[in-house]
């Protein structure tokens, strides 16, 4: 996720890192050498002049955008409803910390739990990205536990049912009332919803019908745009063609990356950042020391 200062408006004309312009100078580069070579032929191919105008255009392009739009919200919904998740996930990891710390009595068994609590957040961090969670869990987990977890397909929720194991013991033994019981087992269930969320939308993406649709009809509209407007613009026609390509190409990019909010992609969410913050406040409020915060890297960018 890029995180930086507000810029004023001119510098935010020639910001580089974060923008999909570095990904998708390719294709304007392609639709430079058609806008071209349409000012070269005169808007010919094989010697035939392609009759179209600006008209065609404006409607086609009306329709398209309101089609760009549909394909943008789609994605920023899904991107919102994964940043509400771990935003449900770090307040009920906090409630759930403050309700152990307050009603569980072994002191012991409150740093347990709290320390699966967080690998719990990891387990899910590094699902959701497909990578190795083993070095997280070795770091916080006993060797057992971890030779356990690794082989299970769903850690997160493996790990959950081992909080909740763990909290029914103590109940068992009588060492907390049953409603301070029942207030944690509302928490565990708070995050079994998050974790939940979280793999519906890292297992269902966009139909990818809507994805080739949208990717024919912009390099389509693209391809054609400038043999449509080199009779009224003539040698200012490339300069035209490839700026509004690169709207177009770059909303169709945009809304990609966007989709896959658990991606490393720039814009998508900060899992790391997100986990760290997890584990800072639960090992505060813990009264353990704090690691750092995570840094951004490459220029504001926060992974």
């Amino acid at each position: 996720m890029i995180v930086r200062p507000s810029e004023n408006w001119f510098r935010l004309l020639f910001v580089w890192h974060g923008s999909v312009l570095q990904s998708i100078i390719p294709q304007l580069i392609f639709m430079a050498i058609v806008s071209s070579l349409a000012v070269l032929t005169q808007g010919r191919i094989f010697g035939q002049k392609i009759p179209l105008n600006t008209a065609p255009f404006t409607l086609f392009g009306l329709a398209l955008a309101i089609f760009l739009a549909f394909r943008n919200n789609a994605s920023y919904q899904r991107f919102n409803e994964a940043r509400h998740l771990w935003g449900d996930l770090l307040i009920s990891a906090r409630a759930l910390t403050s309700q152990m710390l307050c009603y569980v009595p072994e002191r012991a068994d409150k740093l347990h739990i709290a320390q699966t609590l967080i690998a719990l957040v990891y387990a899910l961090k590094h699902e959701l990205r497909g990578t190795d969670p083993a070095q997280d869990l070795v770091r916080l987990l006993s060797r057992d536990q971890v030779e356990l977890l690794l082989n299970k397909s769903y850690k997160p929720i493996a790990i959950l049912n081992d909080i909740r194991r763990e909290l029914a013991k103590t109940g068992q033994r009588a060492e907390i009332g049953q409603t301070a019981l029942w207030m944690l087992d509302a928490q565990i269930n708070k995050l079994g919803n998050a974790v939940g969320g979280c793999e519906r939308i890292a297992s269902t993406p966009i139909p990818f019908s809507y994805n080739v649709l949208l990717h024919r009809t912009v390099y389509t509209y693209c391809v054609m745009l400038p043999f449509g407007l080199v009779d009224s613009t003539e040698f200012f026609t490339p300069l035209l063609c490839v700026f509004i390509s690169y709207t177009l190409i770059a909303l169709e990019a945009i809304a990609s990356e966007v989709a896959e909010p658990f991606s490393l992609a720039p814009n998508a969410l900060a899992l790391d950042a997100i986990s760290r913050n997890i584990e800072r406040s639960i090992l505060e409020l813990c009264g353990h020391p704090i690691p750092d915060p995570v840094a951004p890297v490459r220029r504001y960018q926060l992974t």
